[in-house]
């Protein structure tokens, strides 16, 4: 039984969607704080995370920046027009978001620079083993995932977990401070857009979930979308832990050397 989903509560306030989702949600926290406490977001606060870690970041996971309106548009194939009221809100949400995510990759590029990572180096440097992680999950599950799956994974769970770090990041005065006063502004669009845009964003994709998953879905495609959640968050974690792994330090300097 698949009973429809009509959103009737505040669209930012969890007691609005099925229980189901509300215990889903619940099941994921630890993973997803597994991603927003990260060590990395605590180096960038007290601008002390090296140049060899940013470096790593900003060119590790630019795939994911350069491809996510890729993503979503994996993701809009998948839709239907008239099929679902699923569909539907799928459709006009995913259409009219892919062309504002195309932007994001410009302001990442002035985050890489007036972070001292040259933009040459983020299009075409090569990336420490183990960055790509993210990347290639969130590629997987879009090009052959359900709609729902694919929604939760990358609307809902990375960009959910990166408004939350981001927020963590901008508000740091001492990170801000880091940047030269007249490149400041520009540099800090991306964290600005993600602290501040992405707020309601998850929350949309959480509620094309629920449309196109209904009231009551079957316990075992619950456990799929909670399952391809936390693959998310770990992913995201993952990619992080070898930008700043030390041992990837030590191999960039010595090819520096070189």
């Amino acid at each position: 039984m698949n009973t429809r989903f009509e959103r009737s509560g505040p669209l930012t306030e969890l007691t609005s969607y099925p229980q189901w989702a509300q215990d889903m949600v619940a099941d994921c926290e630890a993973a997803k704080q597994g991603v927003v406490r990260h060590e990395m977001w605590d180096l960038m606060r007290e601008a002390s995370l090296s140049h060899t870690a940013t470096r790593h970041f900003m060119v590790g996971i630019w795939p994911v920046i350069e491809r996510f309106p890729a993503y979503m548009a994996l993701s809009l194939l998948k839709t239907r027009f008239g099929r679902s009221s699923g569909d539907n809100l799928a459709r006009r949400w995913l259409v009219r978001n892919i062309r504002v995510e195309q932007n994001h990759a410009e302001y990442w590029l002035n985050w890489a620079e007036g972070a001292g990572v040259a933009r040459e180096d983020v299009l075409n440097g090569r990336a420490p083993h183990g960055t790509g992680t993210l990347a290639d999950w969130c590629e997987e599950i879009c090009a052959s995932g359900s709609l729902a799956a694919s929604v939760a994974a990358t609307n809902y769970a990375v960009e959910g977990a990166t408004g939350e770090w981001s927020q963590r990041v901008y508000e740091s005065k001492a990170y801000a401070e880091s940047f030269a006063p007249k490149e400041r502004a520009g540099s800090l669009r991306w964290l600005q857009l993600h602290a501040a845009y992405d707020d309601t964003h998850p929350w949309e994709a959480l509620e094309i979930v629920c449309t196109l998953m209904g009231t009551t879905p079957a316990a075992h495609d619950v456990e799929h979308i909670a399952s391809c959640i936390k693959r998310s968050y770990v992913s995201m974690r993952i990619s992080m832990d070898h930008c700043i792994d030390a041992r990837y330090e030590l191999e960039a300097m010595r090819e520096a050397a070189a």
